[in-house]
């Protein structure tokens, strides 16, 4: 038995040819493929070229006529002589720029330090490529509790706020006669004179 496609010799009761891949039944009709192009072969003729006419375009002048009116005489009125001179407009001065207040942070590994700005807290705080800070507080903490940056510290409207620098062991706020809140690291809360701030085992009196 041969295949009827491409001749090869096909072995008994094979269902394909091993050389073309062809079915054993398949004949040289069964294998054309259909004509993809439509069967409609009209020519179509193309579209006759339309002519273009030119017109002459004629400027024709327009006349306006032109109508002269009266000239009225206008009484010419002097300035007195003692006018007084103007006065030249002055700049209003800039408003004077809000002062910081005074804040001292007691920690409780003995040291006191006094802010007056932004800084940051931690074992070894380092600031951003692209952030400034008017002082680190370093924390001497022998546990290693501490994170290298830990906290951020500032003031808005004369008031200390602090931001948690998403610590490991994290940052607790406990102020005068209120309940103790646990910061969301990169939230700033705002922190009364007399507040206590847990720095994980380590903490600072805010006065």
């Amino acid at each position: 038995m041969n295949c009827l496609i491409c001749g090869a010799q096909l072995p008994v009761g094979a269902m394909f040819c091993g050389e073309c891949g062809s079915s054993s039944t398949a004949t040289p009709l069964t294998r054309k493929r259909p004509d993809p192009r439509p069967s409609d072969t009209t020519v179509i003729l193309p579209l006759r070229r339309r002519s273009v006419i030119s017109v002459p375009v004629v400027s024709v002048p327009v006349v306006v006529p032109v109508v002269s009116a009266p000239v009225e005489s206008v009484p010419v009125v002097s300035a007195p002589v003692d006018a007084p001179a103007p006065v030249p407009l002055q700049a209003p001065e800039p408003a004077p720029a809000p002062t910081a207040s005074l804040f001292v942070l007691q920690f409780s590994t003995g040291e006191t330090i006094s802010a007056l700005g932004t800084g940051l807290i931690g074992r070894r705080p380092l600031p951003q490529p692209t952030e400034r800070v008017d002082i680190l507080v370093q924390i001497n903490d022998l546990g290693r509790s501490v994170s290298k940056s830990h906290l951020e510290f500032g003031q808005y409207d004369g008031e200390f706020w602090v931001s948690d620098r998403y610590s490991g062991n994290g940052t607790i706020i406990r102020r005068p006669d209120a309940v103790a809140v646990r910061c969301e690291p990169g939230r700033r809360y705002l922190v009364p004179r007399g507040s206590r701030v847990e720095i994980a085992d380590q903490f600072f009196i805010l006065n």
